[in-house]
């Protein structure tokens, strides 16, 4: 056997030379068990963060170092906030921007839930509360969430490129980030599910004449070795 040291290995994620890699962890936030089985969309109800053993999981695997933002509702602050008590180094700072919340379903928001989806006619692949372009009354429309999930994620990423960025945002937001980053339709990201205290991560690649998008993970759950932990599988 040669005693030449082996070539090192090469991960699928490493960023070639001359490309700047700013990379995105999205978190959904925690469960939320006050709804009473309503429909709350932006309603700024709070969220489920008793399962230590989640926070344990999710906090070992962000990074330390990154900045971190959130939406304007108070369960994305509670969700990082359970982070770091697990044991993720606390930021200098949280910025909450309203681009990341949860889609505004104006009078839909109160309507039960199950009520709601059973007056509403089939929609196979939908997987959302209407279709992309339908905005619900007094609310936006999943496109209006596209677009200004799409105009933040811009901005911070010219701001901050290079970074590691941590956004705890909410079902809709996320689903229209991975759309983004795919190259597809707003309604292409309904196709995704997205847990509760799940990681996605997203990875903007830019060199001086190319920018796109590598998507290393989507809804994943650190803690789901632990079938005790299922509780937190709530598909957005």
């Amino acid at each position: 056997m040669s005693n030449a040291p082996a070539k090192p290995f090469v991960a699928q994620h490493a960023v070639p030379a001359g490309v700047t890699a700013t990379r995105w962890w999205w978190v959904r936030h925690a469960p939320v068990r006050e709804d009473g089985g309503n429909i709350y969309g932006q309603s700024d109800i709070g969220c489920d963060c008793s399962d230590t053993v989640v926070f344990r999981g999710v906090a070992r695997f962000l990074p330390k170092n990154a900045l971190w933002f959130a939406s304007h509702l108070r369960r994305t602050h509670q969700t990082a906030e359970a982070i770091w008590a697990a044991g993720l180094p606390m930021p200098d700072a949280l910025h909450k921007d309203r681009a990341f919340a949860e889609q505004d379903l104006g009078a839909w928001q109160g309507m039960n839930r199950a009520a709601f989806f059973a007056a509403r006619p089939a929609a196979i692949a939908s997987y959302w509360f209407a279709p992309a372009h339908e905005r619900a009354p007094g609310g936006e429309s999943f496109n209006d969430v596209f677009a200004r999930t799409v105009e933040a994620i811009r901005r911070i990423t010219a701001l901050h490129a290079g970074r590691d960025i941590v956004c705890v945002s909410h079902g809709g937001p996320i689903k229209a980030a991975i759309a983004f980053a795919l190259g597809l339709e707003p309604g292409a990201g309904f196709a995704f599910t997205i847990d509760n205290c799940s990681v996605t991560r997203l990875d903007h690649l830019a060199s001086d004449d190319h920018s796109g998008w590598r998507v290393p993970m989507i809804n994943q759950q650190p803690w789901i070795a632990d079938p005790s932990h299922d509780k937190m599988h709530q598909p957005a």
